[in-house]
């Protein structure tokens, strides 16, 4: 069942390429089961949405993500 969950980031909650993997803690899931565990690329565009729950992943307003990501 899609959610409408918004997950704001700081950078340093990527992880070494730039994104993070849903299910996710921060989105208050409480089960890691509820779908494959996919990588979001954040970084590219500042937000990834999941494409099995439809949680938005973005970085927060003013987050600054290193060049080398």
């Amino acid at each position: 069942m899609p959610t409408t969950a918004t997950v704001e980031l700081l950078a340093r909650d990527l992880n070494a390429q730039g994104g993070v993997f849903c299910p996710n803690p921060r989105a208050g899931m409480k089960l890691w089961n509820t779908h494959p565990r996919v990588f979001l690329d954040v970084a590219r565009t500042g937000e990834a949405r999941c494409p099995y729950c439809g949680t938005l992943y973005k970085l927060k307003a003013g987050e600054v993500v290193a060049h080398g990501h």
